[in-house]
């Protein structure tokens, strides 16, 4: 059974007593109740994300689901126009998976040094586009299951790869924007990326999980810095109270 993130200021934890009592917990009034994740909360939300973004997008230059699937191993760590800047030449020279399956991981590391971690990153792009050839006849694969067995491929890169190249809602993108975000809203107190989507996927309704994952992403870059926070120019900033606000 779900249980909200965050039902009052204090997160209070269940406990056994507490199962057995019905209503607010113990030493919480209704006055100072606040449901974060309440139904007409979560309405605001969504509508304010619509009215900014509401044509939300990945920002990662790509023509196919590969180039996709590359560019997003490439963002780990970096930014997107960094990656954006690096990828056309990169995509010149290597266009499909086969092309760089036959690359050596050093030719490989000197075209995407700037990126950042380049030696991890060449290997697992190489890796992948190897498993691609041999595993799945050359098409980066459309299932959660198979897209995971990829080198360098967590639940990030397999959420964004196949809700943007497929339209596929497997479940929200968790960045480090949809991660800071979800705890300043209070929608998640989880401490991990798979945990905090766990709890989006729980909220927010399946047909919306592509475009939120892609409005949070930018609602975090264009107002809500890590920073500093443009909490003047939110929309939402009425309901929220992160303890982080600059207003």
């Amino acid at each position: 059974m779900y249980v909200p993130p965050f039902s009052t200021p204090h997160m209070a934890t269940k406990t056994k007593a507490s199962k057995k009592k019905k209503g607010l917990p113990s030493g919480v009034t209704k006055k100072s109740y606040i449901d974060y994740t309440s139904s007409a909360r979560l309405r605001s939300i969504f509508a304010a994300l619509d009215k900014l973004f509401p044509r939300a997008t990945c920002a990662l230059r790509h023509e196919n689901p590969f180039q996709l699937l590359v560019a997003t191993i490439l963002s780990a760590q970096c930014t997107d126009e960094r990656v954006n800047k690096v990828t056309p030449e990169l995509f010149r020279k290597f266009p499909a998976p086969q092309d760089l399956a036959s690359t050596r991981q050093e030719v490989l590391e000197v075209e995407i040094r700037s990126t950042g971690f380049f030696r991890n990153k060449s290997k697992n792009i190489i890796g992948a586009a190897k498993t691609i050839m041999s595993d799945f006849g050359g098409r980066v694969p459309q299932t959660m299951e198979e897209i995971l067995t990829l080198p360098g491929v967590a639940r990030k890169t397999a959420n964004v790869v196949l809700g943007t190249a497929y339209g596929l809602s497997t479940g929200v993108v968790v960045d480090t924007h949809v991660f800071r975000i979800a705890h300043r809203l209070k929608l998640s107190r989880q401490n991990t990326p798979e945990k905090v989507e766990q709890d989006l996927m729980e909220i927010v309704p399946r047909d919306r999980w592509i475009s939120f994952s892609h409005q949070i992403i930018w609602f975090g870059r264009k107002i809500c810095n890590a920073r500093k926070p443009l909490c003047a120019e939110c929309p939402i900033e009425s309901i929220c109270d992160a303890p982080d606000k600059t207003i």
